[in-house]
C-alpha cells in the first residue's frame, strides 16, 4: 500500500524535521553539563569516599548525612530532567545549592573558587532551563528571545 502525500501530512513531516532553535540547543547543552556535574556530585555523596568524609568533617557535618544529601540532590535532579517538573526541579536545586553556599560561608571558604561555586552552578541551572523552555520564559515574564516586531 502506498501513502498519498497530502498537505497535512507534508506539514506534519516538515514540523518534525524542523531543527530546534539555537537557543534551545544551547539550553539543552548547558542543562546536560549541569546535570552531569550534579550527578557526579550526588554519586560522590552517596558513595562518600575519603575526600567527601574529610570535607564533611571540615564543614562540621556528620559523615553519615552524606548519603542523605546525595539522595536529596538526586531527587532534585530527577525533577529537573523531567520536562513537566523541570521548573520545580530548578527551584529545589537552587535551594539545595543555597544550602551549599551557606555551609561554605560558615567555614569562611575562599570567595570566588569555593564560596560562590554553588551560585555559578545555580545560574547555569536556570540559564539552561530558560533557554530550552519557552514556558519558563513565559512564566518568568521575561523573554529576551522573543522576536521583535
Amino acid at each position: 500500500m502506498t501513502a498519498i502525500a497530502t498537505p497535512a501530512n507534508t506539514t506534519a513531516v516538515a514540523a518534525v524535521k524542523a531543527k530546534a532553535p539555537l537557543a534551545t540547543k544551547i539550553g539543552r547543552g548547558l542543562s546536560t553539563a549541569v546535570v552531569l556535574f550534579l550527578l557526579m556530585d550526588a554519586t560522590m555523596h552517596t558513595l562518600h569516599p575519603v575526600f567527601v568524609e574529610q570535607a564533611f568533617q571540615q564543614a562540621g557535618f556528620p559523615v553519615h548525612l552524606a548519603v542523605l544529601i546525595g539522595l536529596l540532590e538526586l531527587g532534585c535532579l530527577v525533577l529537573y530532567v523531567i520536562p513537566k517538573t523541570a521548573m520545580l526541579g530548578a527551584i529545589l536545586q537552587t535551594a539545595y545549592l543555597g544550602g551549599a553556599f551557606c555551609s561554605n560561608l560558615r567555614i569562611e571558604a575562599p570567595l570566588f573558587s569555593t564560596l560562590l561555586f554553588p551560585v555559578y552552578v545555580a545560574i547555569l541551572v536556570w540559564a539552561g532551563l530558560y533557554l530550552r523552555n519557552a514556558a519558563v520564559r513565559a512564566a518568568l515574564g521575561v523573554d529576551i528571545l522573543a522576536k521583535r516586531r
